[in-house]
This record gives structure tokens, sequence and C-alpha cells, in this order.
């Protein structure tokens, strides 16, 4: 079979596209042939090196395919069936744990940039029943961490006030996700053309933040002065601090990515007494998945696919990520 992978120490550059022996199924385990895999910012930082890996690592965190053989004591799938990666294949339900953080594809264990991959059974759900291989393979990083943000603890209702942060996946899904449960959604970017594309998705109200650097007052001021009811924060320390200003008391903020700096200041006065909750989220777990995936056929939710790359383009998919040219999913196709 056909392979991408990553040599030491990692670069883009050092991605290779190489021939391996085809996988067999084990007990308990499933063959599935990937047809799609999706870009994440988890997948650059391994395949630039940024999470150190072991020589040879097959990267990609994401997976749609089909079932085309079956281990021993599979009964969940049968051959044929269209199934869904789990990024976190050992979190099956409840809080977090060291236990269930471990064994994520592309990193801890290789992924999906392959043309077969054997898994155990239980690394996968099914995909949305309404979506193409494609659009499947957006689903299982940025959907859940934004579906877990807002659904799971956030816990948004209708007529909420949520607020997202530029147009990567995560942020993307969260707009579709909170106009889905009849929130108001106000988003940034710092792109009139993107602004634009964001208000066709549904955004309620829009801000450059490079026009308004003091973007959190801004979105206070659109809420009537009470504040947002959760946000997606991905920029870090460095937006963390308009974050906090745009919540209401007793807000929530669903901090997600670092885009904007691992560490700096944090007005801690104004965090607590606020009553603002602040909460790491890591993806999700295999019921949420599973919920966030009857939803999606509920409403009929279609992702933004920016991209498409054959597997041995796989360099040119993330020179593209890190220019960061796309709205939407970036999608490997297998």
């Amino acid at each position: 079979m056909k392979v991408a992978a990553i040599q030491k120490p990692g670069g883009l550059d050092k991605i290779i596209i190489e021939e391996r022996p085809d996988p067999v199924a084990g007990p308990g385990e499933i063959l599935v042939r990937v047809r799609a895999s999706s870009l994440n910012y988890h997948d650059l930082a391994v395949v630039s090196g940024m999470i150190p890996n072991a020589d040879g690592r097959i990267p990609m965190s994401d997976g749609a395919g089909e079932v085309v053989a079956l281990g021993a004591g599979v009964s969940q799938f049968k051959v044929g069936d269209h199934v869904l990666s789990l990024f976190f294949p050992n979190w099956a339900s409840g809080e977090p744990n060291l236990s269930k953080l471990i064994g994520v594809p592309g990193d801890h264990v290789d992924g999906f940039a392959a043309e077969l991959v054997a898994m155990p059974a239980t690394a996968f759900t099914r995909a949305p029943a309404n979506y193409s291989m494609t659009e499947a393979a957006t689903l299982p990083c940025a959907a859940l961490t934004a579906w877990r943000a807002l659904m799971v603890e956030a816990r948004i209702k209708p007529g909420d006030w949520v607020l997202t942060q530029g147009t990567g996946g995560v942020s993307i899904f969260a707009l579709q996700f909170a106009k889905a449960a009849g929130a108001r959604v106000i988003a940034t970017s710092s792109s009139p053309e993107k602004l634009a594309k964001l208000k066709a998705l549904g955004a309620d109200h829009l801000i450059n933040y490079k026009e308004t650097p003091n973007w959190g007052a801004k979105a206070k001021e659109l809420t009537g002065g009470r504040g947002v009811d959760e946000v997606v924060e991905i920029g870090g320390a460095g937006t963390l601090g308009q974050s906090i200003t745009a919540c209401r008391i007793g807000g929530h903020i669903s901090l997600i990515g670092v885009l904007a700096g691992f560490a700096g200041e944090v007005p801690t006065a104004q965090l607590f007494s606020a009553n603002i909750t602040l909460k790491g989220i890591t993806v999700g777990s295999m019921q949420e998945q599973e919920d966030m995936i009857s939803a999606i056929e509920t409403h009929d939710i279609k992702p933004l696919v920016s991209h498409e790359f054959p597997l041995d383009q796989l360099k040119d998919a993330f020179e593209l990520q890190v220019a960061q040219q796309h709205f939407g999913k970036i999608v490997v196709t297998v």
C-alpha cells in the first residue's frame, strides 16, 4: 500500500511517499480502506517536528473510509460500512483522564495518511449517512472540538451569544453548530473577504480585529452591554484578554488553541471578578462524536471543504495550511 511518512527530525520537506506491506486486521480490529483525511493544526505540529515523533511515523489523525475486513470478535461493524476515526480511540465516554488521552492516530501511533489501516473497531464510529467520505474526514478533530466546547461544556441554548475567532475548521464548525442550536454568533477575522463568507454562513455580527483592536469591548457592545455567553478561544495568550472582556458575568471560555501565543499576561482579576469559567478543550469522546453525528444528520449540517489534494501532494496541502489561504477544511483524498 501507499503511505506518506515523516522522516526525523520532521519538516514539510521530510514527508516521503513510499510503499509498505498491507496491514491485516487482528482480533478485535477492522481493516479500513482510507478514502480521505483532513488537516488540523495538530497534524502540522507532528509533520513539522514541533511534536517529536518516531522516524517513519505515518501522520494524520482524521480518517474516513470503508470497512474491507473484520478481525475475530468484531460485531459492531460489517464489511462495506462507512466509518469515521476517533481522535482519542481510548476515550469512550465520561471525563478525560491520562489513559483515555493516549493512542492518538498520526502521533502516538501511525495515522491515516495510508491506503489501508488496521485498528481496533473501538477506534471508529459510523460516518454520517448524509456525508461523502471527503466531508466525513473533516469531523473527528475540528468538528468534535467545536461540538464539545459549545454543547457539552458551555451547554449553549437558543438565544445565547457565541463569539468565534477566525475561519479555521473549529471556528466554522462552531458557527454552524451555534446557529443550528438557535444561538447568535459574533465572528471575528482580519480579512473582509472571509468576513463576508462568515456572514453568508449565518454570523449575526462581524468584527475585523485589525480595524478594531479592542474587539472584546466591541463584542460586548453588540450584545447590548451584557457580554457573550461563550467564546471559542483559538488564539491563546494573545487573545485571551479580549475574550475575557467580551464575556458576560458567569460566561464561559473554551480554550482550544494557542495560535496567538503559548504564554502571556492574563487579566486574572477580571476573570474571577466576572465569575467566568475558562475550560481547556481537547477534542472529545466516542459518545460525544456519536451525539454530534446524530445532530449533523438531523440538521443537515455540511462542512466547508476549501481544497482537496491527493495523498502524494500532502506536502502541498500543508504549505497551503501554513499560508492560511484556505477557508474551511483542507482534505487529502486517498
